[in-house]
């Protein structure tokens, strides 16, 4: 099977595009933001590359919340 075009696959929901990709080979990688967060929303594709048979895919949610401040509020 071929993989869609790369960009095709930019923004589409993680879960749209595995099933797009079907059974192939995805390596996935989460862009993260540099402290501790929830991630908010749906995680979408941000990038997507073949490389060495698979496809790679780097995801993100659409938003982010610190932990400290969503433990804060769940103290309240």
């Amino acid at each position: 099977m071929t993989h869609p075009e790369r960009e095709s696959l930019a923004l589409m929901p993680l879960t749209d595009a595995r099933e797009l990709l079907g059974q192939g080979r995805v390596r996935l990688r989460l862009l993260l933001p540099p402290y501790a967060a929830v991630g908010i929303g749906v995680l979408r594709v941000l990038r997507a590359r073949e490389c060495d048979g698979a496809m790679e895919i780097v995801a993100g949610y659409e938003g982010y919340a610190r932990l400290a401040d969503v433990m804060r509020e769940q103290r309240a």
